[in-house]
């Protein structure tokens, strides 16, 4: 998929150059070729200062990740991962497994998520009768990887951080809403599919208590002015977080866990990341720089645009499109659009935040897919994508919906 995308960008910008040179505008060819060495700089250096960025948080993410945190919220969401799968019989191994994937993915530890997510897709696999055909259980835990809350959105933040922005954290809150609002969808519909009981008074308790929380905080930051929307959501944002990494320290601490020792651990591994993600950010900045600077990208904007004024409507939401399109097939070509974005716009521009919101709002729905359905050898995936592309649009839907009401 991400071959198809990146050589989706090279003609598309090839063809777009030749109609922009039949019209006479001979200079989109230097704009190209200056684009494929300016973006190559461009993701050499962000991934160079990103190492720092990542270092911080995959070091704080250790000591949280010794200190607990993943058990303690395995220990709260377990009552309502056992009402979700009733496929599994009570005490098997997978519901372990599956509450420790959940809660390493609200934390944003990829690194300790996936291997888990894996065990526990192999586990429900042992338990499926038709080893070829996705059983309902394997479903809805796709659908909620897919789609999975993350409290701390690391990399976004880091990308902001690189690129200059302000205040990087300005976008915690609004990508913790729209990603709440995608694994809510994405459980709802796989909920309605599957006939589960929703309606369980436990279920009820969990989802109506969270809902209730997520909506209080969009309810109050609705009646304030601008101004204190702000002020105050920044100072809730960083607060959350400061607080955050005391409460990592502190259950450190607690558990006598060398925490310098294991923030230098994290932090090992978040130097290892960004070195190791630097082909890929250049690969793909290249490949959008050219799509963009053919005028391939301004066509489809632009057409999208006219459609959207012709009905009255608003249309800076339009920046955010390409991140969107992209977010369901690739995370790394997602990750780049939202780079370019912010590059092109700025990271404090209302398409620089709505991208990083986008960005946040949900996972790679295709390669989850292909990852753990894959590793136990499911040919046959029944309503997983249409369940999992629901809960992207209703992410897409409230990043627009939040960047409106934070960044009006």
């Amino acid at each position: 998929m991400l071959n198809r995308i990146w050589v989706f960008f090279f003609v598309g910008g090839f063809l777009a150059a030749i109609g922009r040179t039949l019209g006479g505008q001979t200079a989109v060819w230097r704009e190209m070729v200056a684009a494929t060495f300016d973006m190559a700089k461009t993701g050499f250096e962000i991934a160079l200062g990103l190492t720092g960025v990542m270092c911080l948080w995959l070091g704080i993410m250790r000591i949280g990740e010794r200190g607990g945190a993943v058990d303690f919220l395995a220990r709260i969401f377990g009552p309502l991962g056992r009402r979700l799968f009733p496929g599994i019989p009570a005490g098997h191994a997978a519901h372990g497994s599956i509450v420790m994937n959940m809660a390493a993915n609200m934390l944003g530890l990829d690194n300790a998520a996936t291997p888990v997510g894996l065990k526990a897709m192999g586990q429900m696999q042992e338990l499926n009768p038709d080893k070829e055909t996705a059983s309902n259980d394997q479903i809805l835990f796709l659908v909620i990887n897919a789609s999975s809350v993350t409290i701390v959105p690391t990399t976004i933040l880091a990308f902001r951080a690189q690129l200059g922005a302000a205040d990087p954290t300005d976008v915690f809150l609004p990508i913790l809403v729209a990603t709440f609002c995608s694994t809510m969808a994405g459980l709802l519909v796989t909920g309605v599919i599957q006939r589960l009981r929703l309606w369980d008074k436990v279920v009820l308790a969990y989802l109506g208590g969270m809902t209730a929380i997520v909506g209080g905080l969009v309810a109050y930051f609705t009646s304030l002015d601008q101004a204190a929307l702000e002020t105050q959501s920044s100072l809730l944002a960083n607060g959350l977080i400061f607080g955050m990494i005391l409460a990592f320290i502190g259950a450190g601490l607690r558990r006598r866990v060398d925490v310098f020792n294991a923030f230098v651990d994290g932090g090992k591994e978040g130097f290892q990341v960004a070195i190791g993600i630097v082909p890929y950010l250049v690969a793909m900045l290249v490949g959008i720089g050219v799509f963009r600077a053919s005028g391939a990208l301004e066509l489809i904007l632009g057409g999208v645009r006219a459609l959207v004024e012709a009905i009255g409507g608003d249309t800076r939401w339009v920046e955010g499109l390409p991140t969107m399109f992209m977010k369901p097939l690739s995370g790394s070509g997602a990750r780049g659009m939202m780079i370019e974005t912010m590059k092109s716009v700025g990271p404090d521009s209302f398409a620089g935040r709505l991208s990083c919101v986008v960005q946040g709002s949900a996972e790679t729905t295709f390669y989850v897919l292909a990852v753990y359905f894959g590793s136990v050898g499911i040919r046959r995936t029944r309503h997983a994508v249409i369940c999992g592309l629901a809960a992207d649009l209703a992410g897409f839907v409230a990043a627009i919906a939040m960047a409106y009401l934070f960044w009006g």
